[in-house]
This record gives C-alpha cells, structure tokens and sequence, in this order.
C-alpha cells in the first residue's frame, strides 16, 4: 500500500494493520498512525506474538518495556510519525462499561438512530470482544495512554487532535474535541501546544500553512471567539462567544439558533 501511494502521489494515513509493526509502518513512510495503534505492541516485549493477535490492556501492561518504548518513540520523532491519539474515543472504548453517558447534556444533538441502534451496536461488540479485562486494568491502560502519548510529545513526535466519528462511545463530532484538548493537557501539553495541535499542526500537516492554521493577514478567516483565555484554562475553549466562518460573523445568538436545529433534526434522523 506504501509503495503504491508513493507511485500515485498519495499520503498514506490511518491505522497500523494488525500483522505490521508501528516500527516498520514509520520507517516505510506511513504519515500518520490513529488511536495509537500498533504503539503499545511496538512497545512490548510480546510484540512478535500480538502480531497474531491475543493482544489486550492486560497484556500491553504486563509486557511494556520501557528502552522499546523510547526506541519506538525516538524512531517516530526521527521519522516525523504523526499521532493522532483520539484520546476521548480510547477511553469511551476501554472503559465504555465504567461511564455513565446518559446524562450528557450534548446527548441531545446525537442522532436518534444512534442513540437506539448505533450506539448500543457498538457498546454490545465492545463489552464482549474488547472489554473483557477487569475494569481496574482497563483504567490503568488509560492513564498508561495518557503517560505514552506525553512522552512522545516530549519527544519531538508530532501531533494532531482528533476524535473519530464512530457512534459507539458518545463521541459527538464538534463537542468532543473540546475533550480532546482536556485531555492533551493531561498528557502533558500546555493549553496552547494543545490549542496548535488543532489548528497550526494540521496546516502543517496538510501543507496548507501559507492559508490557514495561524491568524495572519491573507489567511482564510475561520475563527473561534472566546469570552476566556484558554491559555489560563484549556476548558475556556467551550466559552465560544462567536465564530468567523469565512469572513461572515456568526453571532452567539445565531450558533444557539443553529444548535436548536440541530436538536431537532438529530429527534427525527
């Protein structure tokens, strides 16, 4: 796949399939890696037998080694892997049976078809395919995701926010970046490296710094106006006072308008 998307001049992304190595995924030029995988196996001393499957949080932390993981990690940076962790949907997927979604109050924008068929899809799969070690395992897998994802960082790995769209684990497309951002800074990001990893890094990424991705003069004018700093507090960035969308102002009164329509669309979709 590598080699036939250099020939067509493409750029490949996504997950590192189960029988590849992160390691060799990186050095073949795979531009990004989403969810973190093939990093945990990549950083076990049970990797040759996770190619094959019978992988898991339990296991993952049993086996973590810590020289792979900075040979892995320094191997990513040296090959500007970027990593896209969706934070928000690993821990919906680890710990999907630990959290209680029923009294988000974004729930509302979810479509219906979600909320009744998608959702408990998905939930079902999970609790019995994924979810089967002890929940306290699980917990402890998602904070080790945090601590891997901060040392990376640390490390000079590039990185993006991202959340998925997949409708298993509450993930709202939109709202739950907002997590996302919280949850970089847990990592170990400050509010503005976790602010770049939304709009500056993906500019970069894509090749498209000389438009968008920084306010400059010339650039497209898609801004988010708060009423806080989130460099004091990245959970300022839900305080949106306005947006610019392509130069037009879209007052505060006008996205509450938007959002109703969106409540209501998503009762009967």
């Amino acid at each position: 796949m590598v080699d036939e998307a250099r020939k067509q001049g493409l750029i490949l992304v996504g997950h590192v399939p189960d029988a590849v190595r992160a390691s060799e995924a990186s050095d073949a030029g795979q531009k990004s890696i989403e969810h973190l995988t093939g990093v945990f196996e990549g950083c076990s001393t049970a990797e040759d037998d996770f190619l094959n499957g019978n992988k898991g949080p339990k296991r993952f932390l049993e086996t973590y080694n810590e020289p792979r993981a900075r040979a892995l990690i320094a191997r990513f940076a040296r090959n500007r892997t970027w990593q896209v962790p969706t934070l928000v949907w690993e821990r919906g997927q680890w710990l999907i049976d630990d959290i209680d979604t029923s009294r988000d109050p974004l729930l509302k924008y979810a479509p219906s078809s979600w909320r009744n068929k998608t959702w408990p899809m998905f939930t079902e799969s999970i609790v019995k395919e994924l979810d089967t070690d002890d929940v306290s395992i699980r917990r402890r897998f998602v904070q080790k995701e945090l601590e891997i994802v901060g040392a990376m960082h640390r490390a000079g790995v590039p990185f993006m926010a991202g959340t998925d769209a997949a409708a298993g684990v509450d993930v709202l497309p939109g709202f739950s970046l907002h997590q996302e951002l919280e949850y970089l800074v847990r990592a170990g990001f400050t509010p503005l490296e976790a602010l770049q990893a939304a709009t500056r890094n993906p500019a970069e990424f894509l090749g498209l710094q000389d438009q968008m991705g920084t306010i400059e003069a010339g650039k497209l004018a898609n801004l988010v106006l708060l009423n806080a700093n989130p460099l004091e507090d990245i959970k300022n960035t839900r305080r949106i006072s306005a947006v610019v969308l392509g130069g037009r102002l879209l007052s505060r009164a006008e996205l509450d308008q938007l959002l109703a329509q969106a409540e209501s669309f998503s009762k009967s979709h």
